[in-house]
């Protein structure tokens, strides 16, 4: 088991990390390193720990973005995000995560891995520096690289296209120094991605480099498909190759220093189920069940582990234990339609009745009152009517919203994503259940596999590398390929969840006997995904297969939150239809019917590209203490029509970026 210590650095250094590998073991005093002591082993895990956060959030909100996920609160910066009238607050973690504490300390490292014949170290700082700034450039554009950690106080910015080169320049020499004969210091020592395996970074690597080739889809003088296939085929063959970071759920877990936020657990966690704020929608969720429009109706085996439960149907003993229940699957929260439940305000948490709760609900409209009394049978509640009240009585053990609006009573079927650990009230360190009450056995969540405290947090995947090439080949008219590459795309995903899932399975889920394993943390059926595999959820022949298929997969396979799934989108204009010959990939996608943020989305029609969500702003940081070079960067910088704005490789040519810039 990990233990965490926190150390204080002069300097470039936040904190540092003591583990069972003794990350601390070296010839300074480890109790006082300072930027010119700290050594390669200490320095690298400081720079993934804080990469991993800024990747965590980066992924939750890119989500947002994208519509796979949503939050309960209108009027939080994240809700507004949900709602694309996005705030200030949205552009500052990443960005405050990767420049404070981890890309800060790339130079020194590379810096004392080459005075030690460390090569791998530095390697190692090369490709995590390319992936953080990358990032960077995929969020808000533009923003300082080559004057960053200068010593200047107001480094200039970089614009995309250079952004894009530096990134592309620093994968080529970490794959270089990875090739280095590494002399001192084993690179296990202080690596928390992939245990000092330089093959496997070699294979990040490269996986990258297919990842950002991919991004210049749109750009005819850049995009080279040979050129992604080549680096495809020296990244992740299989799963093993996968870059994923083990997490941890443990008690007495150390806290980040800018965020506090528990150190070793998974960074999509952190972000996405720490709280009890965030929801799926019911967009992501059509993807599982295949209710899409043109869907098959095919339910996807994975469903049940991407998608969290909650007890339903309660009753309680004499004694008021849990006696009986159900689990219900989440609703989603429709954000597409008039029937967004946000539109008529929060959605409320879901309550556990202790002692017997009356509500009064006062409906007008006769029409609506009768509906809602209908709802409230169905759901095994005690109703009366007075005119217009309706009187609805939860009996103990039962599950209510805490408001007397109708409208939002029945906010229990979208289940909370929140997951317990040991650092917010856990029961055990296997046991991920979501109990809202302190020593009862109500369950208002379950938990999904990308979500839990201890979920393995992917960087790079075997599976993305295959949807990555079955899209180039597609492109290429190479159908059969395609074909290949998709179905071994999703097999790929199915045999990464199944890994997972009997590791879960073998360490135990459920500290509470009264409700028995968690059956969302239990493997498949290997039948249930055999015969997905031979559905029409699935394209069987080259003849079938569409982009729309291969994107919808990778995004299931992304569990929906990752900051490829809206790279994706932006590449394909989102719903308009207008890549190529390729049609709507994202069926029934469209703005969210809370939009209302013409003055920051401001294109007004689908082929418009300022007609969606483009990037963020950039961050308070830089407005506070680099505003001359802020502007400088781009005309809009700043402004709100700066969300719209298209990042370089979203652009067709240069002209047309540098027109959206004003350079």
């Amino acid at each position: 088991m990990k233990k965490l210590q926190t150390i204080i650095l002069t300097g470039a250094l936040v904190c540092g990390l003591s583990s069972c590998n003794d990350y601390l073991d070296v010839n300074t005093d480890p109790d006082s390193p300072t930027s010119e002591t700290a050594s390669p082993q200490l320095r690298l895990p400081w720079i993934q720990n804080y990469l991993d956060y800024a990747l965590g959030t980066a992924y939750m909100r890119a989500g947002t973005a994208a519509g796979t996920f949503t939050q309960t609160s209108t009027t939080s910066s994240n809700g507004m995000l949900a709602k694309w009238d996005p705030l200030q607050g949205t552009a500052t973690t990443v960005y405050q995560n990767f420049y404070l504490g981890a890309g800060v300390n790339v130079a020194p490292l590379i810096a004392a891995a080459e005075a030690q014949k460390a090569y791998h170290y530095a390697g190692a700082a090369c490709i995590s520096y390319a992936l953080g700034f990358m990032t960077l450039l995929d969020l808000h554009g533009e923003i300082p690289m080559s004057e960053a950690f200068t010593g200047k106080y107001n480094p200039a910015y970089d614009d995309g296209k250079a952004l894009f080169n530096q990134c592309m320049e620093y994968l080529d020499k970490g794959i270089a120094y990875l090739k280095m004969k590494n002399e001192n210091i084993a690179l296990s020592e202080g690596d928390i991605w992939n245990n000092g395996d330089a093959n496997k970074w070699l294979k990040l690597a490269y996986g990258l480099k297919a990842r950002y080739l991919l991004k210049l889809s749109k750009k005819s003088d850049l995009y080279k498909p040979d050129e992604i296939l080549a680096a495809v085929a020296n990244g992740p063959q299989s799963n093993a190759d996968n870059t994923s970071v083990k997490c941890y759920n443990v008690e007495g877990d150390q806290t980040n220093v800018t965020i506090g936020d528990p150190y070793q657990t998974n960074p999509i966690w952190n972000c996405a189920a720490y709280g009890t704020s965030q929801r799926l929608t019911k967009w992501y969720i059509s993807l599982l069940n295949n209710s899409f429009t043109g869907g098959s109706g095919v339910i996807d085996p994975r469903l049940t582990k991407l998608v969290p439960a909650a007890m339903t149907h309660v009753k309680l003993d004499a004694d008021g234990n849990l006696a009986s229940f159900q689990w219900t699957r989440d609703k989603g929260i429709d954000m597409l339609t008039p029937n967004n439940p946000r539109l008529n305000g929060n959605i409320i948490n879901a309550t556990y009745a202790s002692n017997a709760v009356k509500l009064t609900y006062t409906v007008a409209d006769a029409t609506a009152r009768n509906k809602f009394v209908a709802d409230m049978k169905t759901t095994s509640h005690a109703v009366e009517t007075n005119g217009n009240d309706v009187v609805v009585t939860y009996a103990p053990g039962q599950i209510y919203c805490n408001t007397t609006n109708y409208l939002h009573a029945g906010d229990t079927c979208y289940v909370n994503m929140r997951s317990n650990s040991m650092s917010t009230s856990g029961r055990s360190a296997t046991d991920m259940y979501y109990y809202p009450i302190a020593g009862k056995s109500y369950v208002a969540g379950t938990g999904t596999f990308y979500t839990r405290p201890n979920s393995d947090f992917d960087i790079m995947t075997y599976s993305e590398m295959c949807f990555i090439k079955a899209e180039v080949l597609f492109r290429k008219g190479d159908k059969g390929g395609a074909l290949d590459a998709y179905r071994k795309g999703i097999q790929a995903n199915f045999d990464r969840l199944q890994a997972g899932l009997k590791q879960w399975q073998s360490d135990g889920t459920t500290s509470d006997k009264k409700i028995g394993e968690n059956p969302d943390m239990l493997p498949m059926k290997d039948a249930d995904i055999t015969a997905y595999m031979s559905s029409a959820a699935v394209a069987q022949n080259a003849a079938q297969l569409t982009m729309a298929d291969i994107m919808r997969q990778k995004i299931i396979a992304m569990g929906g939150l990752n900051l490829e799934v809206w790279n994706d989108m932006r590449r394909f204009n989102y719903s308009a239809g207008n890549i190529e010959n390729f049609g709507n990939i994202y069926p029934d996608f469209a703005r969210p019917s809370e939009f209302t943020a013409s003055s920051k989305i401001i294109g007004k029609s689908p082929s418009d590209p300022t007609y969606w969500l483009r990037r963020w702003t950039q961050s308070s940081l830089e407005r506070d203490y680099n505003l001359t070079q802020v502007k400088a960067s781009n005309k809009l910088a700043l402004t709100d029509p700066i969300w719209s704005c298209p990042v370089w490789w979203d652009c067709a040519t240069d002209s047309e970026y540098y027109g959206y810039i004003g350079k």
